[in-house]
């Protein structure tokens, strides 16, 4: 299992991912956000949804 975020210094405010996935990710000042910084996803789900981001902005939290 895996939390994710958004490194928001390699964001380019693109939007891709909060369209794809707006339960997830959503737009907020111009980069994206994670709505739920705690959800976890299985190894298949995070490897799926880091693939949308055209800068690999979408990474594992691994503060945890």
């Amino acid at each position: 299992m895996a939390k994710l975020k958004v490194n928001r210094d390699k964001c380019i405010g693109c939007g891709t991912c909060a369209s794809l996935y707006p339960d997830i990710f959503k737009m907020d000042g111009g980069r994206a956000k994670e709505r739920d910084s705690e959800k976890e996803f299985s190894n298949e789900e995070s490897e799926e949804i880091k693939s949308v981001c055209p800068v690999v902005a979408i990474v594992e939290n691994n503060d945890q």
